[in-house]
């Protein structure tokens, strides 16, 4: 892609009329991950901060299409708001009407996973190796929005296996975006699609956040947001003076209370809790709530056990709710014993 190229492709998406209007802020949001990001674990996240982004685990269109009850994936609690939903598929059809139940349901966003680098979806063309079709994405892109009136959001890789050079990230990005699509999360390693694991792929591919402000520079009139390896609100504030917003993934789980100072540090706006205690205690009535439908507690608590992580009683918190959690007839008390658990051995200390 030549230099003319570029600033013809800045031209095009920078006048490109927008279907909808796009009230999502995106400073700062919480990744998908598959098992970790459940509406209990995004209702403990909503607890503590009012405006962070939060995504759905990835859902496939077969699991939305092929089945007959979608409720059970694109179920969410009110409080979730703002809320986004991420989809994995490669059939542009299948996609268009994925985006109309995700407004349908009253969701926030839709994205489209293009940086998964797991085996188990590459033959379905879901994920990372999307990267390799670009033409795929853009006809995904242009069904979604037509089928759909929320925005569209794509989340990508900088490359795939042993592509080195920033282009692979420019053109895949300039290509896509005279769709019309506005915002690109950009996880800023190279997928390695095989020979590496999920997990090896979250650590082995260097980071190169250089490569995701670039683009921002190339595309000023593009939404830009960074993600992988953040584990900091300062980190944050630190990308965000180059880059339109951050996405953090699993140290938003394993150490859920830095979430606590996402709305002054990021948003200028009062936090929640000054206190994990009164965080945990406001809660309590949602997990009495989803126990009385029939949830297991385990189900629930498992979302916060990073809670007190490196606090005293922090292990004892954990321990408690593994062991005491997982059983049948395990019931909020569990959770308030726990919590006493972690006071008493802070009193001692």
């Amino acid at each position: 892609m030549t230099i003319q190229m570029l600033n013809e492709i800045t031209e095009i998406i920078g006048a490109k009329p927008v279907k909808s209007k796009d009230t999502v802020d995106r400073r700062f949001s919480i990744a998908p991950m598959m098992d970790w990001t459940t509406s209990d674990y995004r209702v403990f996240a909503r607890t503590l901060s009012k405006n962070t982004l939060l995504y759905t685990e990835m859902v496939t269109t077969g699991a939305l299409l092929q089945g007959n009850n979608p409720e059970r994936f694109l179920h969410y609690d009110e409080c979730e708001h703002p809320i986004a939903l991420q989809l994995g598929g490669a059939d542009a059809e299948a996609l268009g009407k994925c985006a109309k139940l995700a407004e349908d349901y009253g969701y926030d966003e839709v994205n489209l996973n293009v940086g998964c680098p797991s085996d188990r979806v590459q033959n379905s063309l879901i994920g990372a190796c999307l990267m390799a079709y670009p033409d795929k994405v853009k006809d995904a892109m242009h069904a979604m929005q037509d089928s759909s009136s929320l925005p569209i959001t794509v989340k990508h890789r900088i490359g795939l296996d042993d592509q080195e050079e920033y282009s692979v990230v420019r053109d895949f990005v300039g290509d896509v975006a005279t769709t019309g699509v506005k915002t690109f999360i950009v996880h800023a390693r190279n997928a390695i699609l095989a020979g590496l694991s999920p997990k090896e792929n979250r650590e082995i591919p260097p980071l190169k956040y250089d490569y995701v402000y670039q683009l921002k520079k190339d595309f000023p009139n593009l939404e830009i947001i960074i993600n992988g390896g953040i584990k900091t609100l300062e980190e944050c504030e630190q990308h965000l003076q180059f880059v339109d917003g951050v996405m953090v993934g699993r140290e938003a789980y394993q150490n859920p209370w830095l979430l606590s100072q996402v709305d002054s540090r990021l948003f200028g706006q009062n936090d929640r809790f000054d206190n994990r205690f009164d965080a945990l205690m406001a809660f309590v009535p949602y997990a009495k709530q989803q126990l009385a439908k029939g949830e297991r507690l385990m189900h629930i608590t498992r979302h916060i056990l990073g809670l007190f992580q490196g606090e005293p009683g922090g292990k004892q918190f954990r321990r408690y709710l593994s062991e005491k959690g997982h059983k049948a007839d395990a019931n909020i008390d569990v959770l308030l014993e726990a919590i006493d658990l972690v006071k008493q051995h802070q009193r001692k200390g």
